[in-house]
């Protein structure tokens, strides 16, 4: 897996679990101050792994006391869009609502 697989899949990743704190404050009650969060997909084990990796790294910065909280993730969820009763219009259609 390459760095730009890596990064896309984490921001991913990062951006529907801090859409999962803010609907399930209780949850982001359990995670420490200051914690860095380290996200382990079960369905993806190579992304697993390098997230791993990239904190056993993080563990041997100096200086940064801040705690490690390991977060397993079962999948994501299939994207669901929130159109509501989308039409294909006409051109004349459109013209109406235009004018």
């Amino acid at each position: 897996m390459t760095y730009d697989e890596i990064f896309e899949k984490n921001l991913t990743l990062s951006t529907e679990f801090s859409l999962y704190l803010l609907e399930h404050p209780e949850f982001a009650d359990t995670l420490p101050d200051k914690a860095h969060v380290v996200l382990l997909p079960k369905n993806d084990l190579e992304l697993c792994q390098a997230n791993l990796k990239a904190a056993s790294l993080y563990g041997q910065r100096d200086g940064d006391d801040r705690p490690l909280v390991y977060v397993e993730i079962e999948r994501l969820a299939p994207i669901r869009s929130r159109l509501v009763n989308p039409k294909v219009a006409t051109q004349a259609e459109v013209k109406a609502i235009a004018a």
